[in-house]
């Protein structure tokens, strides 16, 4: 169970990563990402962030394209909450396939 200050933790994280992928998903052209979750750990030194990749196609380009970038993007998301948070967690990436699950028992009902 997460505790308030994870939780609100967590929800400061969501939104300015939410901002940084805004940006580094124009220098992609089409690509859209989202960040559909982020889980921080109760001493709060690791970010689990779950991440929408749209189109499908391109997703595992995308997130190793992520992975190699991850601390530019941990440095842009220090200089965002440098007031706010003493220490900036180490930025876990993952593939956020609620959606793709969703589709697939649809399907299934469907049939």
């Amino acid at each position: 169970m997460e505790s308030t200050r994870q939780h609100k933790i967590a929800r400061l994280i969501q939104k300015d990563l939410s901002q940084i992928f805004l940006n580094y998903a124009r220098s992609l052209s089409g690509v859209l990402i989202s960040v559909s979750e982020v889980r921080i750990s109760p001493d709060l030194a690791i970010a689990h962030i779950y991440l929408s990749i749209f189109p499908q196609n391109r997703v595992n380009e995308i997130m190793t394209a992520i992975e190699q970038d991850a601390h530019k993007i941990r440095f842009e998301l220090g200089n965002l909450e440098r007031h706010q948070l003493r220490i900036i967690p180490e930025l876990n990436f993952h593939l956020d396939e609620t959606i793709d699950r969703m589709e697939r028992i649809d399907e299934l009902l469907k049939n």
